[in-house]
């Protein structure tokens, strides 16, 4: 709007006040003499669930108070802060506001005042109301300097951050049209324009043209800022706030004063009046003030610029927004830096020629100007208030910072919101911003989401790799009148399954350490521990399949060390990215990879064994062979019982055996079992693990598993070996056993299973072990997530699994998914909000507070507990889930708890007062109904 000249000038709205009524042409006493003004589209709307707030309190809110909530969520957004994320920091909220007309209409009537009224009213309360709803810390203040206010507010707002009150501050200014009260008083001051425009510095300026509207921005030290990698519209270099002193009358502007605050800024700046490009004016577009602002500007900049200072104000298009005109102009300022283009004056096309700006270094921006596009730039913006409250600010384009977007890489995109109606206007929104944006910034937007749009109610993630796939996706979703959300009050409960022999495959992973930069980090890291043990790079083998000639990765010397390495580079990218398991399971050489990453073996010990392990086995004079069947062991013993160089090696399900050792007798109990109808299929990959062919290994593995030490699990370990939950250190007798004895799969699952897990990983390079699972139970509950499918792995199944989690309830270390080019946040359209109608802002609609009819003998206590507890939050019964948080979702704070007992009291007809202290502590609607029916029941 800015940029083409336009204007948000408009007749005043029906639901004002009956303009008509007020107005005369010559502003005859007790009227005003415009009906124009700039006004908002729809001043009443709040999403009062999304804060919290039940309605009835909403309904008696200041629409101030509404508007400031939502714009400052929506401007620490902007800034890629999730606004959840302050929640108990040191952060600051400053509110520049000039009027509470809300107050005038609605304190005046005595009888009518409740305690809904008094909070939602009252300039304190402007800035508290932010402070509370977002839990902030730091100093909460209101400001009132009439029209300098939202300024004055951004300079104390710097003051905090300097002094170290606070880490981070929200300044705001905010101004609504509620009553004709100033703009009568504009016209008997002979301040206001008749067509409603302020015309700044023009030859037709004849006075003030009222507007309203709310502007938020975020504030911190450029130190912290830089080092969060934040993107910065502008840097304020100096601030100054004076007053005028005795001047021609309490409401005449000083220029003397004026030409000081300016000074003084630039002092503290400590820059000339030739470096600063333009100047946003206070420019209401009154002959006397123009007059003395341009005097006071012209005695800083006359004389000393080559070039003239580009003047120009924001209330030639929005009107004089009053307690809110600094922060507009404050923005608009910032908006010009950050795009390097200053937007024209409106009404610039003919310039009071009295004002003589070519003789004090100015001229008006009548067309979009462009500023420099090397180097720094700088503006300033004034706002002086009616009382003589001037404020100043000199500002600058940030340092240059790298968002080159960087080609190639996989990320998560991740919406919330706190219903899912929300969700889907909030995907769709984020849709309209991929569709602007080039492929290769994906990643940036991705990590901006997971930074901002995450800690709603609801969740939803998507991973995304490639721009048309995520559109179409986004589309499908927006569409499905299912959306699949999760809760961000859940907890997910994983298990690691960690995959063992004959899983291995050449080239396995190499999508996952090309396109994830952790899992790259974690590889590396297992190689240069299993080097000086293996003699090798394991990397060359496992990622480039570099095998010696005649040489496979199927040789067991080389497949178990191959699938350690996996197991762990996956297990410890997964732990890096916020997954952390309840307990570890690990089936043959993936238990090693567990224990490792449950702390007990150190990585270059466990790297040791294994090494020591596929050392020993490859001196085996026969390998022997392994087989999976599907068969009871009751169908198999008859046939090994025959063959004493054959073993049952491993039990994973009541049909679900591998049987393991001498290669000819293996052959011929299979061949038996096939003949019997039996499945079976070969192992690959692996010696005759857990059988009698492995004896000879022992005395050899054991003097190496010795040397090492074994500390007590972090996390717990379902072993195999023992077919139960292990919370000791695993001492080299263990894995000695471990390599003899069968498998007892079935058993360590149903160990983990009482841990009541709802979600199983499956870590290693293909979904054997998961296999497994189904097998065993295939009615399980359990979500099963697959980091690497096998060998068709194309690099992203890590986000998915990512994203799936976050749907689940986990918050995930986004970071670690993306590198640091690709961390570099990028501005997200803000969020969308619910458009409920709060109220008409000139009238309470005032909800009965006298109490539902009388109960009937027939309504069970649960529906009356449910009647009481919509009357006073203002809701519906059908509002009600029983799961709804009294507090956080519909708002019932100490006030409505007092109410509430009151109600429910008469209601129930209880014997005697409810006991309050017992109410803070029912956290849901659930809680309130199985209290009140506790009480009734005893009563």
């Amino acid at each position: 709007m800015l940029l083409k000249g336009d204007h948000g000038i408009t007749e005043i709205p029906s639901d004002r006040w009956n303009a008509e009524a007020f107005y005369s042409a010559e502003g005859k006493p007790g009227t005003m003499n415009t009906t124009m003004a700039g006004f908002l589209n729809a001043p009443s709307s709040f999403d009062h669930e999304f804060f919290g707030i039940a309605p009835h309190d909403a309904l008696e809110m200041d629409p101030q108070q509404r508007l400031l909530l939502q714009a400052s969520w929506r401007a620490i957004e902007d800034a890629a802060i999730d606004p959840a994320s302050l929640a108990g920091s040191r952060t600051s909220v400053h509110v520049g506001i000039m009027s509470s007309e809300w107050a005038v209409l609605h304190m005046a009537d005595y009888a009518e005042i409740t305690p809904r009224r008094g909070t939602g009213n009252g300039y304190h309360m402007a800035a508290n109301r932010i402070s509370y709803h977002l839990d902030l810390k730091g100093p909460s203040v209101a400001v009132d300097t009439a029209c300098s206010s939202s300024l004055v507010a951004v300079h104390l707002a710097i003051a905090a951050l300097s002094a170290g009150d606070c880490d981070l501050a929200i300044a705001a200014g905010v101004n609504i049209i509620l009553t004709p009260a100033l703009s009568i008083f504009y016209t008997q001051a002979g301040l206001s324009a008749p067509d409603g425009e302020c015309k700044p510095f023009s030859a037709h300026a004849n006075g003030i043209g009222r507007g309203e509207g709310v502007g938020v921005v975020v504030l911190r030290r450029l130190s912290d800022a830089i080092a969060h990698k934040q993107p910065i519209y502008a840097v304020i270099e100096g601030s100054a706030v004076s007053h005028d002193g005795r001047s021609n009358g309490v409401t005449a502007p000083n220029r003397w004063s004026q030409q000081q605050v300016i000074g003084n800024a630039y002092a503290r700046a400590g820059v000339r009046p030739a470096e600063v490009n333009f100047v946003e004016a206070h420019g209401t577009g009154t002959t006397l003030g123009d007059m003395i602002e341009v005097q006071a500007l012209g005695a800083v900049h006359a004389g000393e610029r080559e070039q003239p200072c580009a003047l120009g104000s924001v209330k030639g298009n929005i009107g004089h927004t009053e307690g809110a005109a600094g922060i507009a102009g404050l923005i608009k300022t910032c908006l010009a830096l950050d795009r390097r283009i200053l937007p024209p004056s409106r009404h610039s096309n003919e310039e009071n020629a009295d004002l003589r700006l070519d003789q004090h270094g100015l001229w008006l921006a009548r067309l979009p100007m462009r500023l420099p596009a090397e180097g720094t730039v700088r503006g300033a913006v004034s706002s002086f208030g009616l009382g003589g409250t001037n404020s100043h600010l000199v500002l600058a384009t940030p340092p240059p910072a790298d968002r080159r977007p960087e080609r190639g890489g996989v990320g998560v995109l991740t919406v919330s919101a706190g219903t899912v109606t929300a969700l889907r206007r909030n995907l769709a929104s984020i849709a309209e911003m991929i569709d602007r944006e080039p492929s290769e910034r994906l990643p940036q937007i991705c990590h901006s989401t997971n930074l901002v749009k995450t800690s709603l109610k609801h969740r939803w993630a998507l991973p995304a790799w490639n721009r048309e796939k995520l559109k179409a996706d986004l589309r499908a979703q927006i569409a499905d009148p299912r959306i699949p959300t999760g809760s961000g009050y859940a907890t997910p409960k994983v298990i690691f399954l960690f995959t063992g022999p004959g899983a291995q495959y050449p080239r396995m992973t190499r999508a996952l350490y090309d396109n994830l930069p952790a899992y790259r980090d974690r590889f590396d890291e297992v190689d240069s521990a299993m080097r000086p043990h293996f003699g090798r790079s394991i990397a060359s083998l496992v990622i480039d399949d570099m095998y010696p000639d005649g040489v496979s990765v199927h040789d067991p010397a080389l497949a178990q060390p191959a699938l350690f390495a996996v197991g762990y580079a996956l297990g410890a990218t997964l732990r890096d990215l916020g997954v952390w398991p309840e307990a570890m399971l690990g089936y043959g050489t993936g238990e090693y990879a567990a224990a490792c990453l449950a702390g007990v073996l150190p990585l270059s010990a466990a790297c040791e064994i294994v090494v020591a392990l596929a050392a020993s086995t490859q001196k085996l004079t026969d390998y022997g062979a392994m087989v999976a069947v599907e068969a009871t062991a009751a169908q198999v013993k008859p046939h090994i019982d025959a063959e004493p160089l054959v073993t049952i090696a491993g039990y994973n399900g009541p049909r679900d055996l591998v049987i393991s050792g001498d290669t000819d007798a293996v052959a011929r109990v299979t061949g038996a079992l096939r003949e019997a109808g039996v499945a079976t299929k070969p192992v690959l990959g692996t010696p005759a693990m857990h059988s009698p062919l492995m004896r000879p290994v022992v005395a050899e593995f054991s003097r190496a598993a010795d040397a090492v030490a074994a500390y007590r699990p972090v996390v717990p370990i379902a072993s195999t070996l023992h077919g139960r939950l292990i919370t000791d250190g695993l001492d080299s007798a263990y894995w000695v056993e471990q390599i003899t004895s069968p498998v007892r799969f079935d058993a360590a699952l149903s160990a983990v299973r009482e841990l009541g897990p709802t979600h199983l990983i499956e870590v290693g390079p293909a979904p054997t072990t998961l296999d497994l699972v189904r097998r065993a139970d295939p009615d399980h509950e359990m979500t099963v997530l697959t980091p690497c499918p096998g060998e068709t792995a194309a690099g992203h199944e890590v986000a998915e699994v990512l994203a799936a989690l976050y749907r689940d309830g986990l918050t995930p270390r986004w970071q670690r998914l993306y590198t640091k080019q690709q961390q570099m946040p990028w501005r997200l359209p803000p969020y969308v909000f619910d458009d409920h109608a709060a109220s008409p802002v000139t009238a309470v609609q005032q909800a009965s507070t006298e109490g539902l009819p009388a109960a009937s003998a027939t309504e069970s206590v649960v529906e009356r507990t449910l009647a009481a507890l919509a009357e006073v939050g203002g809701y519906s019964t059908d509002d009600l889930v029983m799961d709804a948080r009294l507090l956080d979702d519909l708002g019932y704070d100490s006030l409505t708890l007092i109410r509430l007992s009151d109600r429910l009291t008469t209601l129930l007809r209880i014997d005697g007062p409810m006991d309050l202290s017992e109410l803070p502590q029912l956290e849901t609607v659930k809680d309130v109904v199985s209290y009140v029916s506790a009480r009734h029941d005893a009563s």
